[in-house]
């Protein structure tokens, strides 16, 4: 792949413009949503669509033979909803102020605040030309700005030069220290966080629960139809209204085989909670939890123990738990930064916000050092 003597960007408006393959070696093979297979699924199932207000914008740039060499998966919005970075508050002051807010642009995995690479390219120069694509498109349109969200340092660097703001959050994350066994992990806390653990573990199966991880071609329709049961009974309760519809947890499987790992309870020969997670090369991202019973601990049981099992296993060094949860902290994960950069097209805005993320940074960087002390590992010296 050679750079282009004169570099345009191009917009593709579905996943499926490209041929999977480019798609995937910009991508790379670490991060399962980064694959083609994760867009082809959410925006072909309709769940990440112009009706569900996420309208594919995908920023595109090829060489001078036509073949894609970098590439910034994007979509034009018309609400905030399934990012886990929230702006809500500058949408109303953006509205209070005269101006439209939305459509902005989103440059992200929908429903996934999982950290992975944003800017598809191991080129400085066509990184940012994607942005500076994107801040033309902006502005030609009246778009009110530009959002990359979850990034890696690398894209940092790049949204940094190209102007953008950075703002800064926190997940709660389990490393892998080289374990072999769950009992290893726990050896590493303290008493008290160690018997607290057992306790909720002996606790989460009392009731006669079996556990089983279902994978790759073992995932059945039958396993889809229980666990979207779970899916549909939290995704009412938090949100109102569930993001992924039926038909992309089918596409899910087709499109990623390899990388789909369902973690299901079962009590009397009948599934009544699960979790479903995404195996990278070096990460278990876990996802969407549900249950149509409740019994005490079974959530930490599931989504948390069952996962870190999982990655000891198979020598996984991090555990992404999703977003937010404190109580994640007791359980061995550790708090952890995570990134976004945002672009506002009104310069006046765009200032105010700047101030807002300075005071915020540091706010998080307070709350990351307080809680970091407040792990269940041992104490060192």
């Amino acid at each position: 792949m050679s750079q282009p003597d004169t570099i345009a960007v191009e917009i593709l408006t579905s996943a499926d413009a490209i041929e999977e393959a480019d798609w995937n070696q910009l991508a790379g093979p670490d991060n399962p949503f980064m694959q083609q297979g994760f867009f082809k699924a959410v925006e072909e199932s309709r769940s990440a669509a112009s009706g569900t207000g996420w309208m594919a914008t995908h920023f595109c740039i090829r060489d001078d033979a036509g073949s894609p060499i970098a590439l910034m998966p994007s979509y034009l919005k018309s609400h905030s909803q399934g990012e886990y970075v929230f702006d809500h508050s500058w949408a109303d002051a953006y509205h209070r102020a005269g101006g439209n807010y939305y459509p902005k642009l989103q440059a992200s995995v929908p429903f996934t605040p999982a950290t992975g690479p944003r800017l598809l390219t191991e080129n400085k120069t066509l990184k940012a030309a994607l942005l500076t694509g994107a801040q033309t498109f902006a502005r030609q349109k009246g778009i009110s700005g530009l959002h990359l969200t979850f990034l890696e340092e690398e894209d940092r660097a790049a949204c940094l030069s190209a102007g953008l703001l950075l703002r800064t959050d926190q997940q709660f994350h389990w490393q892998n220290d080289g374990y072999t066994h769950f009992e290893d992990f726990l050896t590493a806390l303290s008493s008290r966080k160690r018997k607290n653990i057992r306790k909720e573990r002996k606790q989460a199966l009392s009731a006669g629960l079996d556990v089983e991880h279902i994978a790759g071609s073992d995932i059945t329709e039958a396993h889809w139809d229980a666990y979207y049961e779970f899916y549909l009974d939290t995704g009412a309760r938090k949100w109102g209204r569930p993001y992924l519809n039926r038909e992309c947890f089918s596409l899910l499987s087709q499109y990623l085989p390899d990388q789909v790992l369902l973690i299901m309870a079962k009590r009397d020969g009948r599934y009544i909670a699960g979790a479903l997670n995404f195996v990278g090369a070096h990460t278990l991202f876990g996802r969407y939890w549900g249950a149509i019973e409740h019994h005490p601990c079974l959530h930490f049981e599931i989504c948390y123990y069952q996962a870190i099992d999982y990655a000891i296993a198979r020598g996984l060094k991090t555990v992404e738990a999703g977003a937010q949860g404190e109580h994640k902290l007791a359980r061995g994960y550790v708090p952890t930064p995570t990134y976004s950069a945002h672009w506002l097209n009104d310069q006046g805005f765009h200032a105010a916000v700047e101030d807002y993320l300075r005071r915020e940074r540091q706010a998080v960087e307070r709350d990351i050092e307080f809680l970091s002390k407040m792990t269940p590992f041992k104490m060192s010296g």
